[in-house]
């Protein structure tokens, strides 16, 4: 194998396809039964926000309307079938393979890379792709008397489906799409507040009568260098009208962010007290890539270091899937695939390199 990917969701899935383009033979490791990453565990009503002719990776569209919003288990049965495919292509796709650890072969991993999966499997390889996503690794942030609230906290990443709170004091803590799309639908069953440290931010959904996914891409927007384009706290909610009329109607509210927890109660900016069955936290998640601890490829934060994707450590090390990481699109499914071509490609070079270093 001349790549091991590690994650077998969109990003290690795009990944693989495209180091089999390249030539090179890639092996796909997935910590769970089935190579579709995070998608079936996200919560029940999740609907994207790109149409589906936005929403595919390489080599294979989105089925039906291409104008539809798919649902999550839509999403999950395309990167499902998505694998299938890679599998008749060629490409060794290992279930049940989580990775704990990978090991640099000479300096900086000049020599190529070990992964030790949990089972005690050993696979080396010259290069390798980190695809494993965020989804495991949820932002908790600290709140003041967090620890002694009475009441539920969980994140977004722990919710399904809004039955379970029915007649309940809800907050849900954050600003962005996950956050206002949670928040209205728990107000079919329950008393919410959006709390959040800035105001929502929305964006017309159809702006002019096509999706903005459209001017995305006509504009060249998602295709701009990230270091050009404003990183804002939270990215604006794409809303075709229904979030931003149910707030004018009450249905749920927006306040700034509470300042502590007091028991069973939160306590608001202006000192008032009110009392509160759960908080729910849609604040956002970082990579999840524990298994590169030892290896110095990661900061103090956890975050790779990397340029476009290239790590500035280790040589034949490549990441994919990170928020930003070259363009606006990079971590979705329409952007995914762009950036696994370029990496591949840096990756090749890197590897052809060495091949000739080496006289092979």
């Amino acid at each position: 194998m001349d790549t091991i990917v590690i994650g077998g969701g969109q990003s290690g899935l795009a990944a693989a396809r495209a180091v089999l383009d390249a030539g090179l033979t890639p092996v796909l490791l997935e910590a769970t039964d089935q190579a579709t990453g995070s998608w079936p565990r996200y919560y029940d009503s999740l609907t994207l926000f790109s149409p589906a002719r936005y929403s595919c990776l390489p080599g294979m569209a989105f089925p039906g309307d291409p104008d539809r919003y798919p649902h999550r288990d839509e999403v999950v049965a395309y990167l499902a079938r998505y694998a299938r495919d890679l599998g008749r292509l060629g490409v060794e796709i290992r279930t049940g393979a989580r990775v704990v650890a990978v090991e640099a072969h000479g300096q900086a991993g000049g020599e190529g890379f070990t992964v030790r999966l949990a089972d005690g499997t050993t696979l080396s390889a010259p290069s390798a792709i980190a695809a494993t996503g965020s989804f495991a690794n949820p932002i908790l942030p600290r709140l003041q008397g967090l620890a002694d609230f009475t009441g539920q906290v969980l994140h977004s990443a722990a919710y399904t489906s809004p039955e379970p709170y029915a007649g309940k004091r809800i907050i849900v803590v954050g600003a962005g799409n996950s956050a206002v799309q949670i928040a209205y639908e728990l107000a079919e069953v329950a008393t919410v507040t959006l709390a959040s440290r800035e105001p929502v931010r929305f964006l017309d959904q159809r702006p002019l009568g096509k999706d903005v996914h459209f001017w995305f891409n006509v504009t060249g927007f998602d295709r701009l260098p990230a270091r050009l384009v404003s990183t804002p706290p939270a990215g604006p909610v794409l809303d075709e009208g229904i979030y931003r009329q149910a707030l004018r109607d009450g249905r749920f509210d927006r306040r700034p962010m509470f300042s502590r927890f007091d028991g069973g109660a939160v306590v608001w900016a202006d000192g008032s007290r009110e009392p509160v069955d759960v908080v729910l936290l849609a604040t956002g998640y970082r990579p999840h890539l524990d298994y590169l601890d030892g290896l110095g490829a990661l900061d103090d934060s956890g975050y790779p270091r990397h340029d476009r994707g290239l790590s500035t450590t280790h040589p034949g090390l490549g990441f994919l899937g990170l928020e930003w990481q070259r363009t606006p699109a990079s971590n979705s499914l329409r952007g995914v695939g762009r950036d696994a071509r370029y990496l591949v490609g840096k990756l090749k070079s890197r590897l052809g390199a060495r091949r000739l270093r080496a006289g092979v």
